[in-house]
């Protein structure tokens, strides 16, 4: 039977329907979760954001971590409490002491074990810090002369983020803290994070607007994303509440031995992850240690550890900051 030329096209365009619909489903099923979990607007600014897909990581890893050490200034009597019992004591010796070895000790003994394992590190630093103690810069630097800095702000306690101020105020405080830190060492960070992880909405344009390139202000990923704002767009760095070494240890009391568990734990379950389906993609951790945790003799040695077993791992790639963008296209 002789079909007319509208029925001819009707009964074509059937089975071509049938097959695009089957090939999006299977696109559907088959294309990673990650690459578009977090495809939507984010709920904290309002602007759209974007999950950036990385089949792998350079020698075909899967699973990036990075280490973002914070190298803060907070003033005297102020800053992290380990005896919040003895805290309204005046002098508070033993805060003070707590804090005060952090920057003594703790900084250039983290620089050693980086330096000594040859695992690469992002260096967090508060533009104050190097007017601060100028001598346990210059020895800690000479230790990791080309790791990347990200600026963190004035300090960590009297001069943050002028939240309730405007943009206009933002902009120039951000201005102000990557003109310092680039006078102190030469080098204008492209990174940014926020003092005490405190920003809001105009901060991200902020950011944008002074030529921050990338953020550890959003820590609800696995994966890096873009965040689009009026100013320009801005890439995020997983940065995981739970694997910050300073809340553990502090706020959930634990020692440095169980932060040790948690962090190869996390790490292990990405790996396991990544080799029961190999087409999943490539994920991403920025952990953030600090000198009142892992400068301590006993939290070195726990770092020691995690960092002997990662390398060992053939599924994790170790990597700085700057390596991490320019392995997934982005710089």
């Amino acid at each position: 039977m002789k079909l007319n030329p509208v029925a001819r096209i009707t009964a074509r365009k059937v089975p071509e329907s049938r097959f695009i619909a089957a090939v999006a489903l299977v696109l559907g099923v088959l294309l990673p979760l990650e690459t578009h979990a977090q495809d939507r607007i984010d709920r904290v600014t309002g602007f759209e954001r974007e999950s950036i897909h990385t089949a792998a990581w350079p020698a075909g890893k899967k699973v990036a971590v990075s280490f973002a050490f914070f190298v803060e200034e907070f003033g005297f009597g102020q800053g992290p409490i380990f005896r919040p019992d003895l805290a309204s004591r005046n002098p508070d010796l033993v805060n003070e002491a707590f804090r005060q070895y952090a920057i003594d000790w703790g900084i250039v003994r983290v620089g050693r074990l980086f330096k000594e394992l040859n695992v690469p590190l992002t260096i967090v630093v508060n533009a104050e810090f190097f007017g601060k103690h100028p001598s346990v810069w210059k020895e800690f630097r000479s230790m990791l002369p080309n790791a990347p800095l990200v600026a963190h702000g004035m300090n960590n306690t009297s001069r943050m983020l002028p939240l309730r101020s405007g943009i206009a105020a933002q902009k120039a405080y951000i201005r102000r803290t990557l003109d310092l830190i680039a006078e102190a060492t030469g080098v204008r960070p492209t990174g940014w994070s926020s003092p005490s992880v405190y920003a809001d909405r105009d901060t991200m344009r902020a950011m944008a607007a002074e030529g921050v390139a990338y953020t550890l202000d959003q820590m609800d990923s696995d994966v890096i994303s873009r965040l689009k704002t009026p100013e320009g767009s801005l890439i995020l760095l997983p940065y995981p509440t739970v694997t910050v070494d300073m809340g553990q240890y502090l706020a959930r009391m634990k020692t440095t031995r169980e932060i040790e568990t948690l962090w190869l734990d996390y790490v292990s379950e990405l790996t396991i992850e990544a080799r029961a389906d190999p087409a999943r993609g490539a994920t991403t951790v920025v952990i953030g240690i600090h000198p009142f945790v892992v400068g301590t003799p006993d939290g070195a040695s726990a770092l020691r550890r995690v960092l002997l077993r990662l390398k060992e791992d053939d599924a994790v790639w170790l990597a700085d900051a700057d390596a991490l963008l320019k392995a997934a296209g982005l710089r």
